[in-house]
């Protein structure tokens, strides 16, 4: 019994005689079931379950811009930074991070169908204007229409660079050359829209009369203070060509 106990120094003697028998023999300890941790697994399943970890309270608000804590007309700047601060605080936590996360999507989407819905709004509303415009405007406008972005872009800097050539090279008879050149391009490119020379030539030619005839009335209106000596009135006017040569290639059917 001695040399039990010393050989088992942390079995006190109340346990001791619960496992003896009476014939003094000794028992096998029962199971109870107990588990133990230690403190590291203990910390890390706590760690798990966000035992030392901030929980965002209003993860489970259902207004996205209420778990957000802005209005519902807060600006894109406004959201943006109060889901970063949120993440800051609370991006330790998973669930939480996702419920923000998911609050900011939605808002962003709905602003997406709102500018979405806006556009749609606006072309109906023109395109209502224009079918209860009287005949004339609606025939009118069907001999207009919006080319590509490259295009415009294109015959822009050609006549820029047409009227930029005529007022360095600028002569006393005028630029009737870069003019006679503007009127060709002009036709070209009307020749290749509508596939048919006369439908181009009638244009580029009414597109030069009616530019030289609104630059010979607006051109004398300008106060000579603010022009450069050596402009004259024909380059004047044939800048207001341009204008009307590229407004008549470029949007007229």
């Amino acid at each position: 019994m001695a040399s039990f106990l010393l050989s088992n120094p942390f079995i006190s003697s109340p346990s001791l005689a619960k496992n003896l028998s009476i014939n003094g023999s000794l028992r096998k300890p029962a199971l109870c079931g107990l588990v133990f941790r230690s403190p590291r697994c203990s910390a890390a399943a706590d760690s798990t379950y966000g035992g030392n970890i901030r929980k965002y309270p209003r993860s489970s608000v259902w207004d996205p811009y209420k778990r957000l804590g802005i209005t519902s007309d807060a600006s894109e700047e406004e959201v943006w930074s109060s889901r970063n601060f949120l993440l800051d605080q609370y991006g330790g936590h998973e669930r939480s991070a996702e419920s923000i996360e998911a609050a900011f999507e939605k808002i962003l989407m709905k602003s997406f169908e709102n500018r979405k819905k806006t556009k749609i709004n606006l072309k109906t509303r023109l395109k209502k204007k224009v079918e209860e415009s009287p005949p004339w405007v609606q025939n009118l406008l069907a001999f207009v229409e919006l080319p590509e972005k490259i295009i415009i872009l294109r015959r822009l800097f050609l006549f820029t660079f047409m009227a930029f050539w005529s007022v360095m090279n600028s002569a006393e008879g005028g630029p009737a050359f870069q003019v006679a050149l503007s009127l060709f391009a002009c036709i070209y490119f009307l020749n290749d829209k509508s596939k048919s020379i006369g439908r181009a030539c009638v244009i580029g030619f009414g597109s030069l009369v009616v530019g030289w005839i609104c630059g010979s009335c607006l051109v004398p209106m300008i106060p000579a203070a603010i022009l450069q000596p050596t402009w004259t009135l024909e380059l004047l006017t044939s800048l207001v060509v341009y204008i009307f040569l590229f407004l008549g290639c470029t949007f007229l059917k």
